[in-house]
C-alpha cells in the first residue's frame, strides 16, 4: 500500500458499524453473553446521566477480570481498556497512531455531535492495509 493510498482511506471506510453498549453497572456475564452473541471483541460503556462513551470492556478484559476471580463483577470495575475516541471522517492514519499512542486494540467511531456509530479495531486496520 502506497502513502498516498492510506492517506485517502477513512475511518468510515473500514469501521465495524453499530455497537453494542452497556452501563457500568452491567454485570461481565451480560457483557461476556452480548460479545458472544454478536461476536465482537468489546463493547462499549456508556454513562447513565449523559450517555457519553465512559469506557470500554474488551475481550481481554473480562479474560483478565475471570482470572483474577471478579469475573462476578461489573463493566465499570473492569473497563481496563480507555475509550479513546475516533471520528467517521478522520483517515486511517490517525486512527493507527491512535492506538499506537494509547496501546488499545479498539477505538470508539464517534460522529460529529460524539455519538457512538461503529469500532475499529486493529484486525480492520490489517485488513485495510492487506488490500
Amino acid at each position: 500500500m502506497t502513502a498516498t493510498s492510506l492517506e485517502s482511506i477513512t475511518v468510515a471506510d473500514v469501521m465495524h458499524r453499530g455497537v453494542v453498549t452497556c452501563s457500568p453497572t452491567t454485570r461481565l456475564a451480560t457483557v461476556a453473553r452480548e460479545m458472544a452473541a454478536h461476536r465482537i471483541h468489546c463493547v462499549v460503556v456508556r454513562r447513565h446521566d449523559t450517555d457519553a462513551v465512559w469506557g470500554v470492556v474488551s475481550d481481554l478484559d473480562l479474560v483478565a477480570a475471570a482470572a483474577l476471580g471478579a469475573a462476578d463483577d461489573v463493566a465499570g470495575a473492569a473497563a481496563a481498556t480507555p475509550a479513546v475516541l475516533v471520528r467517521t471522517e478522520d483517515g486511517l492514519r490517525r486512527a493507527m497512531q491512535l492506538m499506537a499512542e494509547h496501546q488499545v486494540t479498539h477505538l470508539v467511531v464517534v460522529d460529529h455531535h460524539g455519538r457512538p456509530r461503529g469500532v475499529i479495531s486493529t484486525l480492520d486496520v490489517a485488513d485495510a492495509l492487506a488490500a
